[in-house]
């Protein structure tokens, strides 16, 4: 009877440990810790394309959809549609936060083109528009 009851109690703490291993290693629980620290943290699963990507950055969470097109070597990751989730969280964003995520997704995905949607594509749209000496 008693190596009975230590057996389940092995087990027991056993199922514990790996329900909080499981747990800590969550990327979605990475990535909501990182949006409420405000911190940078991108969540994508590259095998799969069709899975959209999540990014937070400074507070603020981004979704992006990917699009498969060729390129000169294979079907690779074309075109990525970025758009924030919650755009009233965008007080106090600059170019180079927006300029910043770019750099991280386009090192994921090089032969990628990001398009921005609103209110981040008029924003940027406007940027280029007030750089001097641009025609």
């Amino acid at each position: 009877m008693g190596i009975l009851l230590r057996l389940l109690l092995l087990i027991a703490l056993i199922i514990i440990i790996y329900s909080f291993w499981k747990y800590w290693n969550n990327s979605r629980r990475k990535l909501e810790a990182a949006h409420q620290k405000k911190q940078f943290y991108l969540l994508d699963d590259q095998q799969n394309v069709r899975k959209n990507l999540l990014a937070t950055h400074k507070g603020v969470m981004f979704e992006g959809e990917k699009y498969v097109g060729t390129t000169e070597k294979a079907f690779e990751v074309v075109t990525i549609s970025l758009w924030v989730i919650e755009s009233e969280h965008l007080r106090g964003f600059q170019r180079e936060d927006f300029t910043f995520l770019e750099r991280e997704i386009l090192a994921l995905y090089p032969e990628a083109a990001i398009e921005w949607n609103s209110p981040v594509k008029e924003f940027m749209q406007q940027l280029e528009a007030e750089r001097p000496g641009k025609r």
